[in-house]
C-alpha cells in the first residue's frame, strides 16, 4: 500500500496532456538550472561540472522518492557558505563524506518523523542565516565581478573583504564591462521576454561580446578550472575511516540541517502557489537523504530543495514529479553535447547571476520589517544575521536558537498572573475580581488566589513567592483558582507542592477548576493523593462552600471584613443553616456557573 503511495498515488489520473505540461516546465526549469548549478559550484570552491552533477543526480532522485509533487533539487545558495568552508578547511574529498554523512542524517530524520520539527525553528533565526548567507554569497561575487587578481580566499568574512581592498588596485576593465552586460540581460529579460530565463540570456549575451571583443582580456571557465568534460561521472565511494567521521560529523550535522530546513520551506512555498496539495515532510527528508547519499558517490557536491526552481517549475504547468525527472535529463543532455562550450564562460558572467540570487533570497522585506518592530525577535534576527556573517552559520543557529528560547521563556514567564481576589457582590455572577480585595475588605481565614498563565521552570518561583509572601498572617484556608493554568511542568508541580506541604501543616489548601493536564502532572507525582480528591472542586462556589465549613467560628465574631455573604450572619454569631434559603442557594449556584 505505501509503495503504492509513493510511487503511482502522485500520478493518479495522469494523462498525455499532463505530460507535456511536465516536459515544458521540466525544459525550462532545467535551462534554468543549467547556469545556476555551475555558479553554486565555483562559488562553493569546487569545479563547475560538479554543480551540473548534483543537478543531474540529486534533481532526478528527489523528484522521485521526494515528499513534494514539485520539489526542484539541487544545489543552492544557502549551501555556499557552508560548503566553502569545508572545503577550505578540509578539502573536496572531505566535503563529499560530510554529503554523504548528511545524507544518512536527513535519511533517518524522515524515517523517525522528524520532519516536522522543523517547523519550530523561529522564523527570525531563518530570516536571520538566510540574509547573512545571502551577504556572504554577494561579498564573495565582488572579486569576480571586478576581475580582481591576486586574491586569496578565507573562510571568514572580513578576511575576505580585506583582501577586496588591499587588491583593488587590479580592478579589471574588461571584467567590469563583461559583469555589466550580464547584470544589465538578466534584469531586462523578464520585462522583455518574460517566459525567458534570463540568467541563461545574460551567460550568452555577455560570454558572446566578451568572445568576440576581448576574448583574451577576462578569465574564464576554462581558464581558471581546465575544460568541462561532456563524458558522465565515474563513480567513488569517499574514504570512511573512523577519525574522518568525527573531524566531519559537524560539518554533515550543519549540512544536513541546513538541506532540511531549505527543502522543507521550499515545499511549504510549494503548497502554498498549489493550494490543496501538500507535501509529506517526512518522506521529503527521505528523499532528501537519498539524494545527498548518491550524489557524492559521483562527484556532486550537497543538493536541497530549490525555492526559486520550484517556484518556475509550478509557474511554467507542472503536474507531477516527473517534470523534475525531466529537468534532470535535460541537464544531463546538455553536459553530454555542450559542456566543451560552457568552458568559455567568463567568471565575470557568474558573478552577476550570483548577486540577483543572493539579493532574491535576502528576505529584505521581512528582515526590515522586523527590526522595526524592535522585539525579542528583532534581537534573535540582528543576532542570527551577524553571526553568519562575522563568525560561522552553525554558530549563528545555535545561539539564535537559544537566544530564542531564552527569550521566549522569559516572555511566558511574564504571562503568568497570580493576584488575590474576593467576590464581587455588584456582579450578576458575583464574578472573581481583584479589586475586592482592600485593607478594610479581606477574609482573614480564607485567602482565594487567581492563577492565570503557564506554570513552569521560567514562572515556578515567582509564583511561589508571590504566594507565600502575602499569607504569613497564616489564613486557615488557601484556595487557588488554576481554571486559566493550560499547562504545569514538574519545575511548576514543585513549587506548587512547597506551597501545599507548608501551608497544610496547620490550614487547608484547596483548588478549582484545574486543566487536565496539570492534574495528570500532579497524579504522576503524588501529589494529588496528598492534597486529597476532595480537595479539588470543579467550581469555585463549591470551594467557597468548603472553606466556609473549616472557619474557625470564634474568629468571626465581630468580624467586619464582610469578604463573603454569609459572613453578615458569621459575624453576629449566627449558625449557617444546613438548610439554606432560596436567596442562598442562587447566590451559590451563581457562583458555581460564574467559575
Amino acid at each position: 500500500m505505501e509503495k503504492k503511495s509513493i510511487f503511482t498515488g502522485r500520478y493518479a489520473g495522469y494523462s498525455f496532456q499532463s505530460f507535456k505540461k511536465d516536459l515544458l516546465s521540466g525544459l525550462v526549469v532545467g535551462i534554468i538550472a543549467i547556469p545556476l548549478g555551475m555558479a553554486f559550484a565555483i562559488a562553493s570552491g569546487v569545479n563547475p561540472e560538479y554543480g551540473i552533477y548534483t543537478t543531474i543526480i540529486a534533481g532526478i532522485l528527489i523528484s522521485i522518492f521526494g515528499g513534494s509533487k514539485f520539489q526542484i533539487g539541487g544545489p543552492t545558495g544557502a549551501f555556499i557558505p557552508v560548503l566553502f568552508a569545508i572545503v577550505i578547511t578540509y578539502g573536496y574529498e572531505s566535503l563529499l563524506l560530510a554529503g554523504f554523512m548528511a545524507g544518512i542524517i536527513l535519511l533517518f530524520m524522515g524515517i523517525f518523523k522528524l520532519g516536522s520539527l522543523i517547523k519550530f525553528i523561529p522564523r527570525p533565526v531563518t530570516i536571520g542565516f538566510t540574509s547573512g548567507i545571502a551577504v556572504l554569497i554577494f561579498v564573495g561575487q565582488i572579486a569576480n565581478f571586478l576581475g580582481l587578481t591576486g586574491i586569496e580566499k578565507h573562510e571568514s568574512f572580513l578576511p575576505n573583504v580585506k583582501e577586496i581592498i588591499f587588491n583593488i588596485q587590479t580592478v579589471n576593465f574588461y571584467s567590469v564591462l563583461t559583469a555589466v552586460v550580464c547584470l544589465a540581460t538578466v534584469i531586462l529579460t523578464p520585462k522583455i521576454i518574460p517566459k525567458v530565463p534570463g540568467p541563461l540570456i545574460g551567460l550568452l549575451v555577455s560570454t558572446i561580446v566578451a568572445t568576440v571583443f576581448f576574448p583574451t582580456e577576462v578569465a574564464t571557465i576554462g581558464s581558471t578550472f581546465g575544460e568541462i568534460s561532456s563524458t558522465l561521472p565515474a563513480f567513488h565511494f569517499p574514504e570512511i575511516t573512523f577519525e574522518r567521521i568525527q573531524l566531519l560529523i559537524g560539518p554533515a550535522f550543519v549540512i544536513a540541517m541546513l538541506g532540511g530546513i531549505e527543502s522543507l520551506l521550499s515545499a511549504v512555498v510549494a503548497d502554498g502557489m498549489t493550494s490543496g496539495k501538500k507535501h509529506n515532510s517526512n518522506r521529503e527528508l527521505i528523499g532528501q537523504g537519498i539524494a545527498n547519499m548518491v550524489t557524492p558517490l559521483f562527484g556532486g557536491i550537497p543538493a536541497t530543495g530549490a525555492i526559486a526552481r520550484t517556484a518556475t517549475n509550478i509557474k511554467n504547468g507542472a503536474v507531477s514529479p516527473f517534470s523534475g525527472i525531466i529537468h534532470g535529463v535535460v541537464v544531463l543532455l546538455v553536459l553530454i553535447l555542450f559542456a566543451p562550450y560552457a568552458s568559455v564562460i567568463p567568471l565575470a558572467s557568474m558573478a552577476p547571476v550570483l548577486m540577483i540570487v543572493a539579493w532574491n533570497m535576502s528576505e529584505r522585506h521581512i528582515f526590515v520589517s522586523l527590526l522595526k518592530m524592535k522585539t525579542a525577535d528583532s534581537l534573535v534576527l540582528l543576532a542570527t544575521f551577524l553571526l553568519t556573517v562575522f563568525v560561522s552559520l552553525t554558530v549563528a543557529v545555535e545561539v539564535g536558537l537559544l537566544l530564542a528560547v531564552i527569550l521566549f521563556t522569559k516572555q511566558m514567564s511574564e504571562l503568568l498572573i497570580t493576584a488575590k481576589v474576593l467576590p464581587d457582590p455588584t456582579h450578576k455572577d458575583e464574578k472573581m475580581g481583584t479589586h475586592m480585595v482592600t485593607d478594610i475588605h479581606d477574609c482573614p481565614q480564607i485567602s482565594i488566589y487567581n492563577v492565570e498563565g503557564p506554570l513552569f521552570f521560567g514562572s515556578a518561583q515567582a509564583f511561589e513567592q508571590s504566594i507565600m509572601n502575602t499569607i504569613n498572617y497564616k489564613p486557615k484556608v488557601l484556595l487557588l483558582r488554576m481554571g486559566k493554568v493550560p499547562f504545569m511542568d514538574t519545575t511548576g508541580e514543585t513549587y506548587l507542592s512547597n506551597i501545599i506541604k507548608d501551608f497544610s501543616k496547620h490550614g487547608t489548601v484547596l483548588i478549582s477548576g484545574m486543566k487536565p493536564h496539570p492534574i495528570s502532572v500532579m497524579k504522576k507525582t503524588g501529589l494529588y493523593d496528598y492534597t486529597g480528591e476532595e480537595h479539588f472542586f470543579e467550581h469555585t462556589g463549591e470551594a467557597i462552600n468548603f472553606a466556609l465549613d473549616k472557619l474557625d467560628r470564634n474568629k468571626c465574631l465581630g468580624c467586619q471584613h464582610f469578604a463573603f455573604n454569609e459572613c453578615t450572619a458569621l459575624s453576629a454569631g449566627i449558625e449557617l443553616q444546613k438548610e439554606k434559603s432560596d436567596d442562598h442557594k442562587r447566590v451559590i449556584k451563581q457562583l458555581e456557573e460564574g467559575r
